[in-house]
């Protein structure tokens, strides 16, 4: 029996070489027009660069990032993409090789080269808009601050209060009524460190806190709904002792501990004083959706969940362009009394595989009607990337989809308000297209997700299916 010989993922053509940055250009329109309404710029932030001097990366976290800079005003769209300039990036450009370890891999070397040596900042997570800057986020460090026009890099950025230890995670929740801006970063000693930012609407920093958690654990994201700050942190437990002497990667190092359980810590949002902690049946989570206070004074959260941590072996295998391990995340919503930290309910929404669940601005933290998110269509492998995206409606329990056809692959969809309605607007996300190896920017009306795109801009070069973005 001749054995069958599996096509390679088109998407994996994004990924093949390393992106190509290019200037402030003017972006030509496929189809549509630009709605009059859209004003602003849309940021994005993904791993642009998967090998060096022939040598692959470990994990798609491993890659440099890059940033996209799409900016819409006067009816005209000017962009430009480049490379965050972290002093690893410009190191390893200069030796055109790797040279540090990262998420997913070790330094290089020897292995008595290698001790000793720190990880590389690759920067290239998340952004978070500020009035005078745009930072470009990643997992274990300082954000980098760029120019918002122009995306060049100035540094790294402390927000006038962070020690250089103390890690900027690349989840910030901004209060839409406020302004304040609320984060995390994990530190790692004996046990593993909760430290949790409260920033004014600059950006610098005017409160923080910390909490012990359970073993040496890893958050990524979490939440805010209403009064509180919601963290559910999952039963991983690190092996530290390879890490320090970098002869294992982070990600190798972690084990899944189901018997552990799920921790969930609840803090309120003015003073960062824990409010209750609890543990509970075990699941992992990348990403949460958006969270309310009930008119009961419980708190209502949206997550994509995984019935466990074989997602991160299935994120390890899109650095190769290959994936054959089926990871399956879904969306749910959960209850829980924040006093207590008792869960009084807890419903899967939707039964297809979604990730980058996100709500329009103005809604963060408050009862939204609609999330947006990736999706899976419903013909492709529990292996392949995204190919749609699409709206639920916590109303009718809908789902509006937008399919852009085969071997098409959009990035999170970004909602853009309207200037003169900020409820309505339109969600704008950034292509792959596999068969013309080209990327592009689609603009859908947010009402009408399951019809054609208002307008379709041609990008100057690829650019690769990233993690997060932000409109400004």
């Amino acid at each position: 029996m001749t054995a069958t010989i599996q096509k390679p993922a088109s998407w994996a053509k994004a990924i093949a070489k390393p992106a190509k940055e290019f200037p402030l250009t003017q972006l030509s329109t496929i189809s549509g027009q630009i709605p009059e309404g859209l004003q602003g710029s849309l940021y994005r932030n993904g791993p642009a660069r998967m090998e060096r001097g022939g040598v692959q990366v470990g994990h798609w976290f491993d890659g440099d990032g890059a940033i996209l800079a799409v900016h819409f005003a006067e009816g005209k769209v000017r962009a430009t993409y480049r490379y965050v300039q972290t002093e690893g990036y410009l190191e390893e450009e200069r030796a055109d090789k790797l040279i540090y370890g990262n998420y997913g891999m070790t330094a290089t070397g020897k292995w008595w080269q290698r001790f000793g040596k720190s990880s590389k900042n690759v920067a290239n997570t998340s952004v978070i808009a500020l009035p005078d800057k745009l930072l470009a986020l990643w997992e274990g460090g300082l954000p980098h601050a760029l120019d918002l026009e122009t995306l060049e890099t100035y540094g790294l950025e402390n927000l006038e209060g962070l020690d250089n230890c103390l890690p900027y995670s690349a989840h910030p929740k901004r209060d839409p009524i406020t302004g304040e801006i609320f984060n995390f970063g994990i530190s790692y000693g004996k046990n593993a460190t909760l430290n949790i930012y409260r920033s004014d609407r600059q950006g610098k920093l005017i409160k923080k806190n910390q909490v012990n958690l359970q073993g040496l654990s890893m958050v990524h994201d979490f939440v805010l709904a209403g009064d509180y700050l919601i963290f559910c942190v999952p039963p991983l437990r690190m092996n530290p002792i390879p890490v320090l002497l970098n002869l294992q990667s982070y990600s190798d190092s972690l084990a899944w501990k189901p018997q552990e359980g799920t921790e969930v810590l609840v803090f309120n949002r003015h003073n960062l004083e824990l409010v209750s902690r609890s543990n509970t049946e075990p699941w992992y989570q990348w990403h949460f959706g958006n969270g309310y206070g009930d008119r009961d004074g419980n708190v209502v959260f949206d997550l994509i969940r995984y019935p466990d941590f074989t997602t991160n072996q299935y994120l390890k295998e899109v650095a190769s362009g290959k994936t054959t391990t089926k990871s399956k995340g879904t969306l749910w919503q959960m209850r829980l009394n924040p006093k207590t930290g008792e869960f009084l309910e807890a419903s899967q929404l939707i039964d297809r595989g979604s990730e980058f669940p996100s709500v329009a601005p103005s809604q963060v933290g408050q009862n939204s009607r609609y999330t947006y998110l990736s999706i899976r269509r419903p013909e492709d492998r529990q292996t392949e990337l995204f190919g749609a995206i699409a709206r639920y409606d916590y109303q009718t329990n809908r789902l509006t989809e937008a399919d852009l056809g085969t071997d098409r692959y959009p990035m999170e969809p970004i909602f853009a308000p309207n200037l003169d309605n900020p409820d309505r607007g339109w969600i704008v996300t950034v292509v792959f297209d596999g068969d013309r190896e080209c990327s592009e920017v689609w603009i859908f009306d947010s009402d009408r997700l399951d019809a054609e795109p208002v307008c379709r801009l041609a990008l100057p070069s690829i650019v690769p299916m990233g993690f997060h973005g932000t409109w400004r």
